[in-house]
């Protein structure tokens, strides 16, 4: 056995030792470095810059009282096709003949890509009862690492929590790594097969036996084992998963020691854990309690994220213990660099100090830290726009601001960890802004302008990077201010580059809108370019309270869209004021697009009127036609024959109808267009699934408008297996009613898709949204196969399964013995042994398998472990 132990070391630790040294230091006997010594560990880094990073392997390791080995270095293969002896920067001795040693080493990787680091070292310890003939099996620990610009970069979670603990036969036995993810990612768990050589399952490794279960919950880590039957030393294996965007961004895999004693101790329990919320800037605080059923004095300890940090880390203090009671309290006074998307794990351990055998509970606290919301939002409005202010959110750190918007008020208490605005409310988003100091936006709904006598109402939340949102801010709300005098009209009478004419029109002041005034009075017009009234230019004044209309002459109404504001002012001599606040209104500005045998009529308008609709007039030779009437912003003129010119204009038609007037109408310019289609459609939204069972992605996608699928003649579709790279397009779907496709990959189930729409005369559009998936794992074996030779389930062979590279299953029998192996994904065993030929004995067998897949990641191994029932009667031994 030392022998073994000997080839094994020296494989390690001497390649290219000379032969005939090696042959005199074996037959010189042992030596210390070929006893039993790994008990758990793990791997994990962190990323220094965009290829270089700084990686740690951490081993516990026994101390005796049998003979052990020691490293000072350990064989680390970065998965790039180099390898390092990594040296030891710390030992640490702990009780019970535990030591954990720590190896740092900076590496830097020669691009992006999905790399696995091992790192392999014999031996086991001995007597890990799941393994067989544990001190002889190969100790290995595995971290998938992806360098990838669209992941951004990223470093592993830290375990906190040590992989070597003790449980008691029979009673419930709970243990959590307390993994702490520095960048915020969302973290999975799930309870895996403990390695040896290269990574790979060890060959007859089975759970632990367990009463009722052997679980890892999936979402906290948490490791339940219901109960443990059996005495003696285990190992479990827990694959820790980092998800960013919805992507799998890097695995740990973590093997760790749990020694069963018998005792009849019972372990303490704690009361005090659950779910909580916390505003940045607020201390939280709880109480933690444990009691013990045997009496026992207990000693409450906690782990986690917050307990390490460096400014205003968490504190636990047990601040009472009696026996079969202990009380302790957790505080934390957190800070807006605290804040993010996923909440912070501690563990609370209870630890029973029993003569015979300690044994513990442990617990879970969660703790999200909450933005607050942001402060004294106020709305300011104008007779034309609401501008909005707030104060910057206390957190720095914040990306940037969300503003919603509803029509009158909306009743919205938050419970105390509900941030954000819930779609369901009937907010909605109008607007976002970035830069934590950005603390000003203007609704003048986008462009299309507000209505009078309307109640808009907003509230602000603050955003982060990571998508975390702040509470929401206190509600608002605001009307547009009436103008005086109340502009009814802004309309083009003659569209010309130098000789165009603008009307504009007021109504007369009512009395009560003089404020009291007695004149005289005048009126002081002011005009600007676009929309909203920048810059404006005085241009005339009117005297009196009569004149009620102006033509502007002599400007561009064929290329400026103009807007005017009109002022009313009391000029009495020593007493010369504004009254009221003046209004702000825009002319109505066509702009045409091309489209295949088509135009597209686009218009603006900042009016403080509401518009019925809209009535687009063609223009002919000797008179008007009206082509359509609408109550949006647009509308498409089809059946237009290509090269032939096309005039145009508008007709707004609307009112006031708070004081009943109607109609109120103005016309746009004119405006001629060609129809000659360069107006690429708009992109579809696209949404994808995979259908595990028929090896199929199925794309389905629909337009933004109504107007953007009419003008889509057909589409494309476009595919890159990997998260990187470039897209291809792989089809087209036609016509342009045919919005779905079903696509067979054929090397992988995973991929990223975009979509296209093309238009008859090719004008293609931008790509949809781009949809990965990577959810296909369906490479398994039947647990029953009869190689009798009657023609019937006589090969052992996968179910259906998606196209893999290559797999590498070995079968062993009962024994440990291997009756056969192979690399070939379709299998085809026919049950004989694959050195001798003939059907091997009726039985239970156990294989282990690598299943080497295309993920979105790159090739990445899957570890499959299981049992083959085999039957048959014995007549078909030694067929041929």
């Amino acid at each position: 056995m030392i022998f073994d132990c000997s080839i094994r070391f020296l494989r390690f630790r001497m390649r290219g030792f000379p032969v005939f040294l090696l042959i005199l230091l074996l037959l010189a006997g042992p030596f210390p470095a070929l006893a039993t010594h790994n008990r758990a560990g793990e791997i994990t880094y962190e990323q220094l810059n965009d290829l270089t990073f700084r990686i740690t392997v951490i081993t516990y390791t026994s101390t005796g009282p049998e003979l052990v080995a020691d490293r000072d270095s350990l064989d680390v293969q970065f998965g790039d096709g180099t390898r390092a002896y990594v040296p030891r920067i710390e030992e640490v001795f702990l009780p019970n003949y535990y030591k954990r040693n720590r190896y740092v080493w900076e590496h830097s990787y020669p691009g992006p890509g999905t790399y696995q680091i091992v790192v392999e070292d014999p031996n086991r310890n001995r007597g890990v009862k799941n393994i067989p003939n544990s001190v002889n099996v190969v100790f290995s620990i595995k971290t998938i690492l992806v360098i990838s610009p669209n992941i951004g970069r990223n470093s592993t979670p830290v375990l906190l929590n040590p992989p070597i603990d003790k449980a008691a036969l029979g009673h419930p036995f709970i243990h959590n790594p307390a993994a702490f993810d520095p960048d915020g990612d969302s973290l999975s768990y799930k309870l895996s097969v403990c390695t040896a050589e290269d990574g790979r399952e060890i060959a007859g490794y089975t759970y632990p036996p367990f009463s009722d279960s052997l679980v890892v919950d999936e979402r906290t880590g948490d490791l339940i084992w219901s109960a443990p039957t059996e005495i003696g030393k285990y190992n479990v294996a827990m694959t820790i998963e980092e998800w960013r965007g919805g992507i799998r961004i890097g695995r740990i895999q973590r093997d760790m020691q749990i020694e069963v004693y018998v005792s009849d101790n019972k372990p303490p329990e704690i009361s005090g854990e659950g779910k909580f919320c916390v505003v940045a800037g607020e201390e939280f605080s709880r109480e933690i309690r444990a009691s013990d059923p045997n009496g026992d004095s207990i000693v409450l300890t906690a782990t986690g994220g917050p307990l390490t940090f460096d400014n205003n880390p968490a504190v636990f203090n047990q601040v009472l213990s009696t026996p079969g009671l202990a009380l302790a309290t957790l505080t934390w006074t957190t800070e807006c660099s605290m804040v993010r998307k996923q909440p912070y794990l501690m563990i609370i351990k209870a630890k029973d100090n029993d003569q015979e055998l300690s044994l513990i509970d442990s617990k879970n606290i969660e703790v999200s830290v909450l933005a607050p919301k942001p402060e004294n939002l106020t709305a300011t409005p104008t007779s034309s726009h609401i501008e909005l202010t707030w104060d910057p959110s206390i957190c720095a750190n914040a990306a940037g601001y969300r503003i919603y918007r509803s029509i009158n008020p909306i009743i919205f208490n938050p419970g105390e960890c509900e941030t954000g605005v819930p779609p369901e409310l009937g907010y909605q988003l109008i607007g976002t802004v970035s830069g934590h100091q950005n603390t000003q936006y203007i609704d003048n709904n986008r462009g299309h302008g507000l209505q009078q006598a309307t109640n808009y109402c907003y509230r602000v939340i603050a955003w982060f990077e990571d998508g975390a949102e702040s509470f929401a801010s206190d509600e608002v709300c605001a009307s547009l201010v009436r103008g005086i005098p109340l502009i009814t009209q802004v309309s083009v009478e003659q569209t010309s580059l130098d000789q165009g004419k603008m009307r504009i029109s007021w109504r007369k002041p009512e009395t009560a809108e003089l404020e009291g005034a007695t004149g005289p009075f005048k009126y002081l017009l002011y005009r600007s370019i676009g929309m909203f009234g920048i810059d404006p230019v005085l241009i005339d004044s009117l005297n009196g309270l009569e004149s009620l209309s102006y033509l502007d002459q002599n400007i561009n109404t064929q290329l400026i869209q103009w807007s005017y504001l009109v002022e009313l002012w009391n000029v009495e001599p020593g007493n010369r004021y504004r009254i009221g606040v003046p209004q702000l209104a825009s002319s109505l500005f066509v702009n045409l697009s091309s489209l295949n045998k088509a135009l597209r009529i686009s218009y603006s308008k900042n009016v403080p009127w509401t518009i019925h609709h809209y009535t687009i007039l063609r223009q002919n030779e000797l008179r008007e036609d009206s082509v359509g009437q609408t109550a949006d912003l647009n509308y498409i003129d089809r059946g237009l024959q290509e090269g032939q010119n096309y005039c145009y204009r508008v007709k707004s038609t609307g009112e006031f109808p708070d004081l009943g007037i109607k109609g109120l109408v103005s016309y746009s310019q004119i405006s001629c267009a060609i129809p000659v289609d360069t107006v690429p459609p708009c992109p579809p939204i696209l949404v994808a699934r995979s259908v595990c069972d028929s090896l199929a992605n199925r794309l389905t996608w629909n337009n933004v408008n109504d107007s953007c699928a009419e003008d889509a003649a057909f589409y494309r579709i476009y595919y890159r297996s990997t998260l990187d790279g470039d897209m291809a397009r792989i089809d087209s779907a036609a016509p342009a009613t045919n919005t779905a496709y079903w696509h067979y990959p054929e090397n992988t189930m995973a991929g990223c898709y975009a979509v296209t729409a093309v238009d008859s005369v090719g004008n293609e559009s931008e790509y949809s949204n781009i949809v990965c998936l990577d959810e296909c794992i369906n490479y398994s074996l039947p647990n029953v196969f009869t190689p009798n030779g009657d023609g019937i389930n006589d090969l052992l062979r996968p179910y259906p399964y998606n196209r893999v590279e290559k797999i590498d299953l070995k079968v062993f029998s009962r024994w440990n013995t291997l009756v056969f192996q192979t690399e070939d994904p379709e299998i085809n065993w026919d049950g004989k042994h694959f050195r001798t030929g003939k059907l091997v004995a009726p039985g239970v067998y156990y294989y282990v398998c690598d299943v080497y897949e295309h993920r979105l990641t790159g090739m990445e191994p899957r570890y499959l472990t299981g049992f083959i029932h085999i039957f048959h009667d014995g007549a078909s031994q030694g067929r041929r």
